[in-house]
């Protein structure tokens, strides 16, 4: 019986965990070179299924906003990629060929607040202004 019992937690704990889509985009409302939604907030064990809608993107971990112990992640250009969220944090998330243009997104795992003091030093200055008006949008919610 206690055999049964495992498997069946372990399957609950799954069926719980969402998977969002996000698009990779050439522009939207707006503007250029986006992520859709740009800002995510998910619980421990939840995944982003980031979907390949033109053949110039891709999505990565950003390593300068990585919650310790959270995996790096690189998709390839022009494929989707699914990344499970185990770490509490902020993950920022980034399209490699665009990345100077700005075109990031920021996932929130957990409870934690988006704060625009979190943004590191070092960043282009597109990024910046970029992770800027999400933090500021967010903490408007």
């Amino acid at each position: 019986m206690r055999f049964l019992i495992l498997p069946l937690l372990l399957l609950a704990g799954t069926a719980q965990a969402e998977v969002y889509e996000v698009k990779m985009l050439n522009r939207n409302a707006s503007g250029g070179m986006v992520y859709e939604p740009d800002f995510l907030r998910l619980q421990p064990g939840d995944s982003v299924k980031f979907l390949a809608t033109h053949v110039t993107h891709n999505a990565a971990s950003m390593p300068e906003i990585l919650p310790a112990g959270a995996l790096p992640f690189k998709g390839r250009i022009d494929q989707e990629i699914e990344v499970r969220f185990t770490e509490p944090g902020l993950y920022g998330i980034k399209c490699i060929p665009h990345y100077a243009m700005g075109m990031v997104m920021l996932v929130q795992v957990g409870d934690g607040e988006v704060a625009a003091d979190a943004i590191p030093d070092g960043l282009p200055p597109r990024v910046r202004q970029r992770i800027a008006e999400i933090a500021a949008r967010v903490a408007g919610d």
